[in-house]
């Protein structure tokens, strides 16, 4: 599976599901807290229309968000099977 990352907050609940949703597959993620690494919440909005969303996923240089958190949306952007 290609390399995926996570920006997330500590606070977030959306991230606290997408998260669960990937250990339960096995699924291993790069976190990156956006509130604690430089340069990373600039990245989140970059990507998402200036907006500040949580959980965002980089795979293999394409990001999408995935808040409100969706098992479904997550699924599909990552390729796997329902």
């Amino acid at each position: 599976m290609a390399k995926i990352r996570m920006f997330t907050t500590s606070w977030c609940p959306d991230c606290r599901r997408a998260k669960r949703f990937l250990f339960e597959r096995g699924i291993e993620v790069e976190e990156i807290n956006i509130e604690e690494v430089e340069g990373a919440a600039d990245t989140v909005v970059a990507h998402n229309g200036g907006k500040r969303k949580v959980p965002t996923f980089e795979v293999d240089g394409r990001f999408f968000a995935c808040s409100p958190y969706n098992p479904e949306i997550l699924r599909r952007e990552l390729g796997l099977e329902s």
